[in-house]
């Protein structure tokens, strides 16, 4: 086989090329695979966080209802606030 500039390739050259393009394909998709992994994982701890502040707000608006509501809280509302 010849090259570009005409030179003859010899056996071990082309095994060389074959290995190297093989390499950087596999480098290149590792690379790919590293970077949906590292946006799932954090896509997957801002929606922990985002269900865990609205967990918080709904917390505090029941206990800021039932302060206001009644003169007893409910039971019910006062078991779910103390879990």
């Amino acid at each position: 086989m010849t090259d570009d500039n005409g030179e003859r390739l010899s056996g071990a050259e082309i095994g060389k090329d074959a290995i190297q393009s093989t390499i950087e394909a596999a480098a290149s998709t590792a690379g790919e695979v590293a970077t949906i992994l590292t946006r799932a994982v954090r896509d997957v701890a801002t929606a922990i966080g985002d269900f865990a502040t609205e967990v918080f707000e709904i917390r505090e608006a029941s206990r800021r209802a039932a302060e206001d509501g009644a003169d007893e809280p409910m039971a019910a509302v006062e078991q779910q606030l103390e879990d």
